[in-house]
């Protein structure tokens, strides 16, 4: 009974572990913002639909990233035309404000952070390719640019369009 007892005690010392560990290597996949974007067609006015290629060696963590991406893409990438579009150029137009302002976006970014506010899926738009030891996962997803672009200028990350040159 003692056997059983430290082994159950041992056992459930050990799940939480794993469970963080395998946490640790999605968000690893993932905070390296290694996808593709694209256009996805013509939206509403203040809006980007685009489609978005994540990465990763889970489907799931792929495919709960695609929001992020999408927001991550449309403020430090942007893309290009296709499908009826137009080129879209990145929110922020100075290349080192991800780095400037890495603790702004540290937390707009994390898991539950406010850039779940500016993306949302299109339902029945997933995609999923095999790519040898990891997936591709495609969703449609449409990004509130105008608001989005609203909330960087009011944190100072980008300038105002009505601000002088």
């Amino acid at each position: 009974m003692r056997k059983f007892l430290l082994l159950l005690l041992v056992a459930a010392t050990c799940l939480p572990a794993t469970a963080s560990i395998s946490k640790k290597k999605a968000d690893k996949d993932t905070n390296q913002f290694r996808y593709e974007i694209e256009c996805a067609g013509n939206a509403i006015q203040g809006t980007y639909l685009v489609k978005v290629w994540s990465y990763s060696k889970k489907a799931a963590v792929a495919e709960n990233q695609c929001r992020k991406n999408a927001v991550h893409g449309v403020i430090f990438k942007g893309y290009g035309g296709g499908q009826g579009c137009v080129s879209q150029r990145p929110l922020a137009n100075n290349p080192g404000a991800e780095t400037q302002n890495k603790d702004y976006f540290n937390s707009f970014f994390s898991d539950g952070g406010e850039f779940q506010k500016y993306a949302s899926i299109i339902e029945g738009t997933t995609e999923t390719v095999k790519v040898g030891k990891e997936y591709k996962v495609g969703v449609i997803v449409s990004v509130r640019k105008d608001d989005l672009r609203k909330a960087l200028e009011a944190a100072g990350i980008i300038r105002g369009l009505n601000s002088g040159f």
